[in-house]
């Protein structure tokens, strides 16, 4: 009879241990704009960028995420690999300045897990609950999963970030309220309007404040935007991207009529919209309402326009408040996402800790699987001995089942006699009887 089976699970290659994961990088809160500019990458180089951080010693997987706020580098790792990361980014972006490693922050683990967490939900953004982001680190996964630099662990990490933040969305109102005066002025102008496809917008300046007013605008459908400005090749350059128009200051006399929505936030020392100016342009237009919000200071426009009837005017305090109102409601809705995400924290290395075990699984398995069949074909020579199929099966059951027992009732008697309690407990939970099949 051939000797008993010992189950041997004990090879390293079985109980292969999850690669470290490391999110590395710089951000908003830990350099200013001159810093962070210099580790970004453009788009057309993170290609190459992802293939020679790939290529990093010890480096198994790896995405990088690059926006104006931060440049982040997300890898599955071997144990020490994390400072050639780190020397790999400052000498790739900023050979010039060693020192700036130490602006870099890394989180491991657990930690790197909360991280890119926060960075899905919007929670480590300069703008509170911002929702960009989200945007930006699924390109970037979809970026390193395309060019096979994310494997299974980056795949599950960016995965479970993009299911958390989905769920912060829908339970929490992180991103229901606007924190920005260019889109509190937005939103207050749609409550009157609805809907803004018929409505023409009038923005006066062409700064950053204006470019975000317009961007918003053109996103919620529109109908007409004219830009004015004081340079007129700004105007046009802004008004470009959004199928605008644009003319100078002085003209705005002549299309006020034409708006439905005014909005002011440039540099002026003087008020640009005076009241006789807007009382002219109401003759045109009877009763239609106007909405107006003066986001300058000093102001655009000259606030006795607002005693005008039809006219809904909004200084830069009126909007302030309703975006320092919407802060602390963000931060309260921030307080439960850290919640949501501090749980979905302890579930994903939960996922992964079980995930530790399938190679031992898929091995004992294959090891039974062998001992059924070497087994089933000695009870088929038995039959074909002349046995009965009562002694063959009464073979094939007992033998199979003292072949299976045989290494965890060995390990039993060891634990036994070295007062392994630990080990007895493991293989009692491990063959106590269930009544599942």
């Amino acid at each position: 009879m051939a000797r008993p089976y010992l189950i041997t699970l004990n090879h390293p290659r079985l109980y292969r241990s999850r690669m470290p994961l490391l999110a590395l990088g710089i951000n908003h809160t830990t350099a200013p704009v001159a810093i962070r500019e210099r580790l970004a990458f453009e788009p057309q180089q993170l290609p190459g960028a992802l293939a020679a951080l790939h290529a990093l010693p010890g480096v198994q997987e790896a995405a990088i995420v690059s926006t104006c706020n931060r440049t982040e580098l997300y890898c599955a790792l071997e144990t020490g690999a994390d400072a050639r990361v780190a020397d790999w980014l400052v000498s790739a972006r900023s050979p010039e300045d060693p020192g700036i490693v130490a602006r870099l922050y890394r989180h491991q683990d657990d930690a790197a897990v909360r991280h890119v967490l926060r960075v899905a939900c919007g929670l480590d953004s300069l703008v509170l609950g911002e929702p960009q982001i989200l945007g930006q680190l699924k390109q970037a996964y979809e970026l390193a999963a395309t060019e096979g630099h994310a494997g299974t662990q980056l795949h599950r990490l960016f995965q479970h970030a993009f299911n958390v933040a989905k769920q912060v969305r829908t339970d929490t109102g992180i991103g229901s309220n606007p924190v920005s005066v260019a889109f509190a002025a937005v939103s207050l102008a749609r409550q009157i309007f609805g809907t803004f496809k018929p409505y023409t917008a009038l923005l006066i300046g062409a700064g950053e404040t204006i470019e975000l007013v317009a961007r918003h605008l053109h996103s919620q459908g529109v109908g007409r935007q004219i830009i004015a400005n004081r340079s007129p090749e700004r105007a046009h350059a802004l008004a470009a991207q959004f199928q605008g128009y644009a003319i100078g200051l002085e003209e705005i006399p002549a299309h006020l009529g034409e708006a439905d929505m005014v909005i002011a936030a440039t540099a002026s020392p003087q008020v640009l919209l005076t009241r006789a100016m807007v009382e002219q342009a109401a003759r045109g237009r009877k009763t239609k309402p106007v909405f107006m919000a003066d986001l300058a200071v000093p102001r655009d426009i000259d606030p006795a326009i607002g005693e005008l009837e039809d006219v809904y005017l909004y200084a830069i305090d009126d909007l302030q408040q309703v975006v320092n109102d919407n802060l602390r409601s963000r931060r309260a809705a921030a307080d439960q996402a850290q919640s949501i995400i501090d749980a979905h924290v302890e579930l994903f290395a939960t996922e992964l800790r079980s995930l530790e075990a399938v190679p031992a699984i898929v091995a004992l398995r294959s090891h039974a699987d062998a001992l059924r069949e070497q087994t089933l074909l000695e009870a088929q020579r038995l039959l074909a001995a002349g046995k009965t199929p009562a002694a063959a099966l009464d073979y094939l059951a007992h033998t199979l089942t003292n072949r299976l027992l045989h290494a965890p009732t060995r390990r039993l008697r060891d634990a036994a006699r070295d007062q392994d309690h630990e080990q007895l407990d493991t293989v009692k939970k491990l063959f106590e009887s269930t009544d599942e099949a």
